[in-house]
């Protein structure tokens, strides 16, 4: 069912509070000289220590706890020994925890050390993409006013939405019904219900939006080679509007 019961919206809280948390560990193992393989690890422990699991590893034989991707990187990016972080990177951490058989899910885009003025553009607007497609959303709406505003503030800055990769609904699943798209007409796509779930997540690229498949089969990049940034929360809508379940405490966006 895409409607949650109360029962299940507690179970969900604790699995985007773990989410959020391995998230904002990621964002201090950030630096020059880190593999991802390393971060992954140290995400993974954590969700384990904090009672949860990681969905993402063996999902469909994906191998590791979270995808890290860089730069060019849209999504997907299989953590290695071999990926080393470097000064100017920018690097997405997307993570999923389970609780008691609920998912969580969230991305963040960090920068890593003096990162150029496009990169650091980019990123800003992705987040604001996504806060620009929830800022007006309520029950009763259809989930394409998230996707056209996601677009148009994205294309406003001379940015591209990807088209094949969206947002979704979750719970139990990690990828639940509705299809939360990041481009669209306002009329579009399924009604917002109250106690809806849903991961909305905004893959915004510097330059086309064209993307590729790398050959390791996860691994998704930007075909003219130029930056992408990704940006997710869980998101839960009630009564009174979108509540964001993964979002930080200490974001300028958490609502005081």
């Amino acid at each position: 069912m895409i409607e949650k019961t109360p029962a299940e919206i507690v179970l969900i809280r604790k699995a985007c509070e773990i989410t959020r948390d391995a998230l904002i560990l990621a964002k201090s193992l950030i630096r020059e000289g880190i593999s991802t393989y390393d971060i992954d690890k140290s995400i993974e422990k954590f969700i384990i220590d904090s009672g949860g699991t990681a969905p993402c590893k063996g999902y469909m034989g994906y191998p590791c706890a979270s995808c890290i991707s860089v730069n060019d990187m849209v999504v997907h990016g299989i953590p290695s020994k071999s990926i080393i972080l470097k000064n100017g990177d920018i690097v997405s951490v997307d993570i999923v925890a389970a609780y008691k058989g609920y998912c969580g899910d969230a991305t963040r885009t960090f920068c890593v050390g003096e990162v150029d003025g496009e990169k650091k553009k980019l990123v800003r607007v992705t987040k604001e993409c996504f806060f620009k497609g929830i800022e007006n959303a309520r029950v009763g709406d259809r989930i394409g006013k998230i996707s056209h505003a996601i677009q148009q503030h994205a294309e406003s800055n001379g940015f591209s939405v990807v088209r094949e990769l969206t947002g979704h609904g979750i719970g139990r699943k990690m990828h639940e019904p509705p299809e939360v798209l990041n481009y669209g007409k306002e009329t579009d796509g399924a009604v917002i219900k109250e106690n809806m779930v849903i991961a909305i997540e905004p893959m915004i690229n510097a330059g086309k939006k064209e993307i590729a498949m790398l050959r390791d089969g996860w691994s998704v990049v930007t075909r003219d080679g130029k930056p992408s940034a990704h940006y997710e929360n869980t998101v839960l809508f009630t009564a009174k509007g979108a509540e964001v379940l993964t979002l930080e405490t200490d974001d300028e966006y958490y609502p005081r």
